[in-house]
């Protein structure tokens, strides 16, 4: 597998995920090439009760569906040329569910196409798309990468379900961006760059920013010893935005650790102008007051010994406090088991159940089992 999918994958994938490909790529000249993926599809079962934002109309929806990862396929090459390290990645990532009747053509995206260069001694350069740098370990430490997580029901027929976006933490999305890499300092790396700026979704849904670019950063500490692995981590985004005059700030920290089979792992973030969910859906009242908000998850898993199988338990909440002092606020609890059947090859059941509390302090629910598979290549 190559490094992007190992990326996408870090946290929840463990062992499974790390195999290289049989002869370390495919030579072509200077270049050594890599194929690598990831097919999932789910059988979904989601119940719907009270004022529920993931309605779908029905109480129940039945979906088949691709889940939280969307499948993959990715290009990669990398060489050795005046003493830097080039490379590139191009992947494109359709879903795995059907719309409607005639119609086959399930959403596609393509998250990334982007080229690097550099040298272990001074860091690397990223040019192009790829994931945002703001909020991107929280999302890489989800164990719902796995499976399908919330918005099974309301997403059928998109690439990908929500997972725990938007009920523990922020998208962090495919972005343009130009970024620098810092080298590994025994454990400690950071990276910085600008991306490209999002409009605020109240004012504006299809305009990409304005005259500035947004600026991220994150800095890690991953560090081993003996049987106990863990990673600690901050990041941070700062954008103008143009139509409120105004600049939305967000800064998040996390730490996961690992030892004798358990896992641990907890987030927290803030925001100002942000939003919630997806970056900018929301972060100004139609009065361009600036709303603050706030998520966080827990999250906790035990691996069996001898057979692999992984039982994993998390919950975390999103909250947007409005202007007047009232707030929306997104919970979820999953429950799930992901049980590799081969080393590429893991059969999965999740258990989730989503509370949606609106200002007026309406809330309502949605319950989804779901069942399937996910299969890295």
């Amino acid at each position: 597998m190559n490094n992007t999918i190992k990326l996408a994958v870090a946290s929840a994938l463990l062992a499974a995920a790390s195999t290289a490909s049989a002869a370390g790529g495919i030579v072509a000249g200077d270049w050594t090439l890599d194929i690598g993926g990831v097919v999932n599809a789910y059988y979904t079962s989601t119940k719907v009760s009270g004022a529920s934002t993931n309605s779908t109309g029905t109480s129940t929806a039945s979906n088949i569906t691709t889940g939280l990862l969307p499948n993959y396929l990715t290009v990669s090459g990398k060489t050795r040329q005046n003493d830097l390290d080039v490379a590139f990645t191009i992947s494109i990532n359709p879903g795995a569910s059907t719309a409607a009747s005639g119609n086959q053509a399930a959403q596609q995206e393509n998250r990334q196409a982007f080229l690097t260069f550099g040298d272990a001694s001074w860091g690397s350069i990223k040019l192009g798309k790829d994931l945002g740098i703001y909020a991107s370990d929280a999302i890489l430490n989800d164990m719902t990468l796995l499976g399908v997580g919330s918005a099974a029901g309301m997403l059928a027929g998109n690439t990908t379900t929500l997972g725990r976006i938007g009920t523990g933490f922020m998208y962090a999305d495919w972005k343009s961006q130009v970024a620098y890499t810092s080298p590994n300092f025994n454990g400690f790396s950071f990276t910085a760059g600008v991306t490209q700026a999002f409009a605020d979704k109240a004012n504006d849904l299809t305009a990409r920013g304005g005259k500035e670019p947004a600026y991220e950063g994150k800095a890690s500490y991953s560090f081993a010893a003996d049987a106990v692995t863990g990673k600690v981590w901050v990041s941070g985004i700062s954008q103008n935005v143009e139509s409120q005059n105004q600049t939305a700030t967000a800064w998040d920290l996390g730490a996961n650790l690992n030892a004798a089979g358990f896992g641990a792992t907890a987030y927290y973030g803030e925001g100002e102008g942000l939003g919630t969910t997806t970056q900018f859906s929301g972060g100004y009242d139609a009065d361009g007051n600036e709303l603050d908000s706030k998520d966080w998850y827990a999250q906790g898993t035990y691996t069996l010994p001898g057979v692999g199988t992984k039982l994993g338990v998390s919950y975390g909440e999103s909250e947007l406090q409005q202007a007047d002092g009232s707030k929306s606020q997104n919970e979820m609890w999953v429950a799930g088991v992901y049980h590799p059947i081969t080393k590429h090859l893991n059969l999965v059941a999740e258990y989730a159940e989503v509370k949606h509390t609106a200002t007026d302090e309406e809330s309502g629910k949605t319950k989804t089992v779901s069942l399937g598979a996910i299969l890295f290549f």
